[in-house]
């Protein structure tokens, strides 16, 4: 007869590491910011998670710029509709794009942070991705307050064409306000940050931090080394070789990324403090 006794073990009690395999409880992964406890492997995180994990809980929270929602302009249509495809990234959020864009405190230094999502179609940066990315800055600019962006892409969303190849320009423009009020744009990049966003805004910030191991570059290793027709070196295109030949500033551990932004928070903006 079978043991009906046996318990069973519920749904999303462990998680399994995909760089070492090991298998961890859950909740410890919450609480380790989704570092692996094991080999410090870095999960990708959700634009909300991001932001649970980034700002002061005791002090509130707005996110800026919800009512911008993407719009099927071309009729775009591969093996689906691109409308189907928001839908089911959206997950029934109708909000939810590849970028959210919120306004808090990070030990109680008032930030904007304009946060990317992979999990939403690959972070491509579309005219949602765009606009809110402005709108951040506009936010930071009106309340005289420092911006930093997180950013996790694989490039230009291709459903929208040519507009979002034009979300290049407009982001990297808009950061021409910041610099007119010298207020610091902190640059975070997590992985990956490629295509269209590394070749933009998110290698010009005034100082950019990068996640351990994160690949950040415009096209991946596999397309330059069919290109070019050369064994890359090893680690090539991650944050460690970038930070060695001086195209990053530093590599912080995500658990150690509120102290390190509050400490260059306080020497970029040191009369705020």
């Amino acid at each position: 007869m079978p043991n009906t006794t046996a318990k069973t073990i519920p749904d999303g009690l462990w998680r399994k590491c995909k760089q070492c395999g090991v298998t961890i409880y859950t909740d410890e992964m919450k609480k380790n910011h989704w570092v692996c406890g094991n080999c410090d492997h870095h999960h990708r995180l959700t634009a909300n998670e991001r932001a649970s994990i980034l700002f002061d809980e005791d002090q509130p929270i707005t996110e800026i710029a919800t009512e911008v929602r993407a719009v099927d302009f071309l009729q775009f249509k591969d093996d689906i509709s691109y409308q189907e495809r928001l839908q089911n990234a959206q997950k029934g959020d109708a909000r939810r794009d590849s970028v959210a864009a919120f306004r808090g405190c990070v030990k109680g230094r008032e930030i904007v942070a304009v946060i990317f999502d992979f999990t939403f179609m690959g972070g491509s940066m579309g005219s949602v991705a765009g606009e809110r990315f402005v709108r951040g800055v506009e936010e930071a600019v009106a309340l005289n307050i420092p911006f930093v962006s997180f950013t996790a892409s694989g490039g230009a969303r291709m459903q929208e064409g040519m507009v979002s190849l034009l979300q290049m320009a407009k982001t990297t423009a808009a950061l021409t306000d910041l610099q007119r009020l010298r207020l610091p744009h902190i640059s975070v990049l997590t992985d990956p940050t490629t295509g269209g966003v590394a070749a933009s805004f998110a290698l010009i910030g005034d100082i950019i931090i990068a996640e351990p191991k994160a690949l950040i570059g415009f096209a991946g290793p596999r397309v330059i080394k069919e290109t070019v027709r050369e064994e890359l070196p090893e680690g090539f295109q991650r944050s460690e070789f970038l930070l060695n030949r001086g195209a990053i500033d530093m590599i912080t551990d995500r658990r150690d990324m509120r102290d390190t932004l509050f400490r260059v928070l306080t020497m970029l903006t040191p009369e705020r403090h």
